[in-house]
């Protein structure tokens, strides 16, 4: 339903989106993850047919956003992270504005009115200035007029913001419900969100792909390990956590022990393996040691600890691309001032020489500085010209087009 191949986004010397490329199957609830400046929004922008983009291509239900844009915005349903209200509209009235603009009339529009404001639960506002509505009420006349023409795809730029947590529940049920007959995008800051609505994630960072998958294959790829909660409670009402540690950290395979909650008899220790059939040695361990066993499951990784985990191991790697840039440029300028030095020395010592023989040979007129050494350097330095200068300037403008930033390289 969405292909994304390679798009870029340029402002300027700013690079917001670097050659990203996903795609949405039909029916799918998809999260879009990102810090704030990520090229979350640009992204969006972009599949709406609002920002062109710089390069690449994107495709929604079929159609190309620079060749047909036209066909894409009638296929797509967009709330922005600002809902687009005329304050001195009535509800009603901005519904029916907006789904004339969208090709609906008569009957069909009146029966879309009713059906968005039912689900939305803005049917007690319809007759109310949209400027005397609440943030919450606001949001969902927002979310009404994206679906009010029936979209293919559903494009939602924080969807809850500004609503309570009743009103939240009840959002999540009818973009949960529109999945299947809709393809939605849904860009939100609330993880536990997409990990309640989303059957995939896409997480960006700095404008580049940074992972794109379900969040049950995120969790595995994050974890790496096989890791495990095990609850241990003593049978006689006492209970020694060092000696239940140590008993786990002697089974073959357990790489790490550690004591996660410790309350009355009963202790929570998470254990990490490297093999994925340890639950077993860990059970029998802890009941021949004479201990209960009151729970043994997954200690999957939570969404928000994976956001931080890819995120922060995008920005480390940052340094170590800097650092490689400023060594080539390094290796250049060391290189330019070896030959640079080649020819003042031999320059200097061929005035030397010169001055050298005039002496000897009994010579009274002085030697030509201008012709022995100012001439000849000169001379010299504009060969290395021609071949260093466009070597650092052609690497420089080659940094600018792929960073979308112009440095100087040291």
């Amino acid at each position: 339903m969405i292909r994304v191949q390679e798009i870029t986004k340029k402002y300027a010397r700013n690079l917001a989106v670097d050659h990203i490329s996903f795609e949405v199957q039909k029916g799918e609830i998809v999260g879009f993850l990102g810090p704030n400046g990520a090229g979350k929004t640009t992204t969006m922008r972009m599949l709406t047919c609002f920002l062109p983009p710089t390069s690449g291509t994107a495709t929604v239900a079929g159609f190309d956003v620079l060749e047909q844009p036209l066909e894409v915005k009638k296929r797509i349903g967009y709330l922005p992270e600002m809902p687009p209200l005329y304050p001195e509209m009535g509800t009603a009235e901005y519904l029916s504005f907006v789904g004339k603009l969208k090709g609906l009339s008569g009957a069909e529009l009146s029966k879309r009115i009713d059906y968005v404001c039912e689900r939305c639960a803005i049917a007690d506002v319809k007759k109310k200035l949209l400027g005397r509505l609440s943030k919450g009420y606001r949001q969902r006349v927002g979310l009404a007029q994206a679906i009010i023409h029936n979209p293919d795809v559903l494009i939602l730029d924080e969807p809850t913001a500004g609503l309570d947590p009743k009103q939240i529940n009840e959002t999540r049920d009818l973009i949960r419900g529109l999945a299947g007959d809709h393809t939605i995008i849904l860009s939100t800051h609330i993880l536990p969100e997409v990990e309640q609505t989303c059957q995939q994630v896409i997480i960006i960072n700095k404008g580049k792909l940074v992972a794109t998958d379900t969040v049950q294959n995120l969790q595995s790829r994050a974890r790496g390990a096989e890791s495990v909660l095990v609850e241990v409670a003593g049978r006689n009402g006492n209970l020694n956590s060092a000696s239940v540690q140590h008993r786990l950290e002697q089974i073959a395979g357990v790489s790490r022990v550690s004591l996660k909650e410790s309350r009355d008899s009963r202790n929570i220790f998470e254990i990490e393996s490297q093999k994925n059939f340890v639950r077993g040695d860990l059970a029998r361990a802890v009941v021949e040691s004479g201990w209960d066993l009151n729970e043994l499951r997954s200690a999957a990784m939570s969404l928000e600890q994976i956001f931080l985990q890819l995120t922060r191991e995008e920005a480390a790697s940052e340094p170590e691309k800097l650092a490689a840039k400023g060594a080539i440029a390094y290796l250049l300028l060391t290189m330019f001032a070896v030959i640079f030095g080649f020819f003042f020395w031999n320059s200097l010592g061929y005035f030397v020489i010169r001055t050298m023989e005039a002496q000897m040979s009994g010579q009274t007129f002085p030697v030509n500085l201008n012709e022995y050494i100012i001439r000849p350097l000169l001379s010299n330095v504009s060969v290395i010209g021609l071949f260093f200068i466009p070597m650092i300037t052609m690497r420089l403008f080659a940094e600018e087009k792929r960073t979308g930033k112009f440095r100087v390289p040291l």
